[in-house]
């Protein structure tokens, strides 16, 4: 059987905010939810399951591999919504995108901290 990604955790303030924040901007599928999680599938089966923990978050760095079409909608989202994106990780380039890898890219902050990439390109 080959290597694939199934799931992860991801920190959450408001798990309920931040599973809805990724379902709309990445237009992904609501799953099932138990316990601590609340859960949102993407292609592929992939599992995002946010939770709330205990403890302090600490930002962490999430990048998704989208076509053009569902990266243009998403862009139409933020921009309807008046949330910030930058071109560069490094938060330089406010309301622009970047044209890394032949395509598109951008960074968003989800509500609890973690820094989103969308990218239309692989970077390999």
């Amino acid at each position: 059987m080959p290597v694939t990604f199934n799931h992860t955790i991801i920190a959450a303030k408001n798990r309920q905010a931040s599973a809805q924040f990724y379902l709309d901007l990445l237009e992904a599928n609501e799953a099932p939810s138990w316990g601590p999680f609340t859960n949102i599938q993407l292609d592929a089966g992939v599992l995002l399951q946010f939770a709330e923990p205990p403890f302090d978050i600490q930002m962490q760095h999430y990048a998704f591999l989208v076509d053009d079409e569902r990266f243009d909608r998403a862009l139409a989202r933020l921009q309807e919504r008046g949330i910030t994106y930058w071109a560069d990780p490094h938060r330089q380039r406010p309301g622009d995108i970047n044209h890394d890898h032949g395509g598109r890219g951008l960074y968003v902050m989800d509500p609890a901290g973690h820094g989103l990439e969308l990218i239309t390109r692989p970077y390999l």
